[in-house]
């Protein structure tokens, strides 16, 4: 017997009980961002490719290639892991072919000493990516591997450059204006402008478009410090702690890497690392 539409049917077990309002669809609120998916996995294979076919272009080197590739990655992990840490994330990785990566949060830094952090813990976790390439070396014998070790270093290092884009710019910066606005402009602008000479000088072209395309962008943009506020004058000294200690640990451990080539000397280490970035004799 089946029931009709005029019949009164009894509320069964899995029915609402008559107190609980019905449950309402969730809707997205509307004009709310959307949050950041990353990188298609099509196109982020692809990026990798080319990422690597062009550090072997650059290297002459698969190991040299792999160890700075292996480095990038690790480098804005360490991004992503800081941004998470501060309430920026879910942080998506970026590969730019030719170019490099780039840690993407899906919101602003909450302080300019969450930005501060965020800037200096891509260089500062991405030397653990020296470790295997540097006992590989060592095991090996291999002055390959170790190179791959120092390259690792050496990206760190030269992004910690005070020119913009790279993380010295957006570390440095926010203590510079803690003195005044317009000597951030006028330091990172006169640092980018030596970055892209440098890059020109030394057959690094690609690099020095980039740069030049990013010091031209904040030159129109002013006074570019974003409006979340300035850091106190102990963050500001912190931040600058933070920066030179990081600094002199990326480039202790690039002349590190290379001491097993050199027999424990630290003088050629260190004008091979001269070399690698278009300074002393070839």
């Amino acid at each position: 017997m089946s029931e009709t539409e005029n019949s009164v049917r009894r509320p069964g077990p899995w029915d609402p009980r008559p107190e609980d309002p019905a449950p309402e669809a969730v809707r997205p609120a509307r004009g709310a961002p959307q949050e950041d998916k990353g990188q298609h996995p099509v196109w982020a294979v692809v990026s990798t490719l080319l990422m690597a076919g062009f550090l072997w272009y650059l290297t002459g080197s698969w190991i040299v290639a792999g160890a700075v590739l292996f480095g990038l990655f690790v480098h804005e992990y360490g991004h992503v892991l800081a941004m998470n840490r501060v309430g920026m994330g879910p942080a998506r990785i970026y590969i730019i072919p030719f170019l490099g990566g780039l840690a993407k949060g899906q919101r602003e830094p909450k302080s300019e000493w969450h930005g501060v952090l965020v800037s200096l813990a891509g260089p500062a976790f991405g030397l653990l990516a020296m470790i295997p390439f540097v006992a590989a070396g060592v095991i090996l014998r291999s002055p390959e591997w170790l190179l791959g070790a120092f390259s690792i270093a050496m990206v760190n290092l030269v992004n910690l450059a005070p020119a913009p884009p790279l993380d010295g710019a957006k570390a440095l910066g926010p203590v510079l204006t803690r003195i005044h606005p317009r000597l951030e402009q006028i330091a990172l602008l006169a640092v980018g402008g030596l970055a892209v000479w440098w890059g020109l000088s030394t057959g690094r072209l690609i690099l020095a478009v980039f740069l030049g395309i990013a010091v031209l962008g904040h030159l129109r943009r002013g006074v570019w410090r974003a409006a979340w506020g300035r850091l106190s004058w102990p963050e500001a000294g912190r931040s600058l702690g933070l920066y030179l200690l990081t600094g002199t640990l990326c480039a202790a451990a690039a002349i590190g890497a290379l001491l097993p080539m050199t027999g424990g000397a630290v003088e050629p280490a260190f004008e091979t690392g001269l070399r690698f970035i278009g300074f002393g004799g070839r």
